[in-house]
């Protein structure tokens, strides 16, 4: 077959998809009438990842599970969209990590709430400025976001849906030389996170500018020509900032999870996990009592952290499984004064 001929080909089915996706949203339109009639959600995470694992099911094309997932998140993101415009608020700036994991579940058009901090995320999504939040909940090598946890706490918003990002960094500046450099900025996090490539490069004895984001930090080194930035590479490129090294983080593996936040609670799916803030009485062996329910039930904990809301002490625990379970039913029930549900979504992954 010639290179014309296959052209011809790929036009050929490209005039068909374009039919069969104007097709697709007609019917989207129709569920979106049928939403509003009767006040249902929009975003349904557990339809979502039902129709994506369906599709990977019955994939024996050229297709990979993540390019499957890239192509149909962003239509699925379009069909919300045409559906009801909702707003997305996260913690910004813009091209922070926040921003990319909001953008990887609510794909580039939707409308977008930078906010300066998580408390804010979640006082806007109450009072319906926007209609989710997201907010990172904790990171593989820094541990659990305390101030997430309290506003779980003193909030009555429900956490629909996780997502996990991979964590890497540049060093992104405008001088030539790695010699030039007289003063880095980055978040205070990121500097930690990046010892060993700092103290390789002897960058670790100069001026280190801790700042609200690395997305400020990639601005604000644009501006300094004898600084550099430590940054996500969108942030490098979005302030035209030259990348001179990537991939500079320390673990290799280093993650952020984030929690999607909104006002409804997702039905079950195949594969469900639930977070819990759990306040038990200050007496010997009332958490091995708790604990032990989940394991008569065969309910597998996936978290327990301490945390302290207020100088009283409580738990935040996940584990597998929906709220509306009967086994979790009837612990929750038996527990029912000391526990706060944040909410059952689909599982992203066990931990982080």
């Amino acid at each position: 077959m010639t290179l014309d001929e296959l052209r011809e080909n790929i036009d050929r089915i490209d005039n068909t998809l374009l039919k069969l996706y104007n097709d697709r949203m007609e019917y989207v339109h129709q569920v979106g009438e049928l939403k509003n009639n009767t006040g249902a959600p929009i975003y349904r995470p557990e339809r979502e990842q039902a129709i994506l694992t369906r599709l990977k099911n019955q994939n024996d094309g050229k297709l990979t599970d993540s390019a499957i997932d890239a192509l149909f998140l962003e239509m699925f993101a379009v069909s919300r969209n045409l559906e009801l415009p909702e707003r997305i608020a996260y913690l910004g700036p813009e091209a922070s990590f926040t921003h990319q994991a909001a953008e990887s579940k609510f794909g580039a058009m939707s409308a977008y709430l930078p906010i300066g901090t998580i408390k804010g995320v979640f006082r806007e999504v109450s009072r319906g400025t926007a209609k989710f939040g997201v907010v990172p909940i904790e990171n593989s090598s820094n541990g659990i976001v305390s101030e997430t946890i309290n506003c779980l706490n003193d909030y009555d918003l429900k956490i629909i849906a996780e997502v996990f990002v991979n964590i890497h960094h540049t060093l992104a500046t405008t001088c030539e030389d790695i010699k030039e450099i007289k003063r880095i900025y980055s978040k205070d996090i990121a500097f930690g996170q990046c010892q060993n490539f700092l103290q390789d490069f002897g960058l670790d004895e100069i001026e280190q500018i801790p700042v609200e984001s690395t997305a400020k930090a990639a601005k604000l080194a644009m501006k300094d020509k004898e600084s550099a930035a430590i940054c996500a590479d969108v942030a490098a490129k979005m302030y035209n900032l030259p990348i001179l090294f990537e991939n500079i983080e320390d673990y290799a593996n280093n993650k952020t999870r984030f929690f999607i936040v909104s006002n409804f609670e997702n039905l079950p799916s195949d594969s469900d996990k639930t977070s819990i803030l759990v306040r038990l009485p200050n007496t010997p062996g009332s958490l091995v009592d708790f604990l032990n329910d989940f394991e008569k039930s065969k309910i597998n904990l996936t978290k327990i952290k301490s945390h302290i809301v207020g100088g009283v002490s409580i738990f935040f625990i996940e584990f597998n499984g929906h709220q509306d379970d009967e086994a979790v039913r009837k612990i929750i029930a038996k527990h029912e004064s000391g526990i706060k549900i944040l909410g059952s979504y689909v599982k992203e992954s066990d931990d982080i």
